[in-house]
């Protein structure tokens, strides 16, 4: 159902752009008709290796008690959680990349297909370092659990859904908001985790720019990670495994 509420809301976006840019010739905020379609076809792919993760279910281990049954087993806690997020990843890439081939034979879009090597790459690296920067946010916003058990999901909802889906560019390009607006976001890791890496690929950030972009996505990747170890630690002094 997840899948089904993805290819929906793709399907809305794309009829809407489609309209915008009935006439073949116009140039709308930067973007023709072939690059702002394949934005949108490009959010089935992104979405589904970035904004798919199974470390959401943290918080209900930690509120339930689960948590015990690893604390007191040599595992490694973060790395159980990233290889379960990778295998989720992998089987959500499968059915995006159906989704893809299906939705190409229905709408037959205007596609723009990047040659450059470099922005390839690039692409590549920053969707990888975007997954990277999405499960510690997670994680972070799990760690809610340790101190108000009853509003983890709440949390999860408001920050990985809402607000993770709006500023990341996954419902528009953030760059038809106002200069003033996308300088903001660009202090955020959001923009790093859907808008950013699909500029890459359609080639609007280049050169410089990427790897500037690229070498922000590492420092968040590092910091964020420092900030969910710490609060991780911080909320184990205050575990009381609930349900146990």
């Amino acid at each position: 159902m997840w899948r089904i509420r993805n290819v929906m809301q793709i399907l809305l976006v794309y009829f809407l752009w489609d309209a915008v840019f009935s006439d073949p010739d116009r140039i709308v905020f930067g973007y023709d008709r072939a690059k702002i379609l394949t934005y949108v076809l490009g959010l089935v792919f992104v979405k589904a290796f970035v904004l798919s993760a199974r470390a959401a279910d943290v918080a209900g281990e930690v509120s339930q008690g689960d948590l015990s049954n690893y604390l007191v087993k040599p595992v490694n806690y973060f790395k159980y959680w990233l290889v379960r997020d990778i295998s989720s990843k992998v089987l959500n890439l499968t059915f995006a990349l159906i989704e893809m081939f299906f939705l190409f034979l229905l709408l037959k879009p205007s596609f723009y297909i990047q040659t450059n090597i470099l922005s390839l790459l690039g692409f590549v690296v920053s969707v990888v370092l975007a997954m990277f920067i999405y499960f510690t946010l997670i994680f972070i916003n799990s760690s809610v659990s340790f101190w108000i058990p009853e509003a983890a999901w709440g949390v999860h909802f408001l920050v990985g859904v809402v607000i993770v889906e709006f500023l990341s560019g996954a419902l528009f390009p953030l760059d038809l908001l106002p200069s003033t607006v996308q300088t903001a976001l660009n202090l955020t890791p959001f923009p790093y985790l859907i808008f950013f890496p699909l500029q890459v690929y359609l080639g609007n950030v280049t050169g410089f720019a990427m790897i500037r972009g690229l070498l922000v996505c590492g420092v968040w990747v590092v910091l964020l990670f420092y900030v969910m170890s710490y609060v991780w630690r911080r909320g184990l002094k205050v575990y009381q495994a609930y349900g146990r």
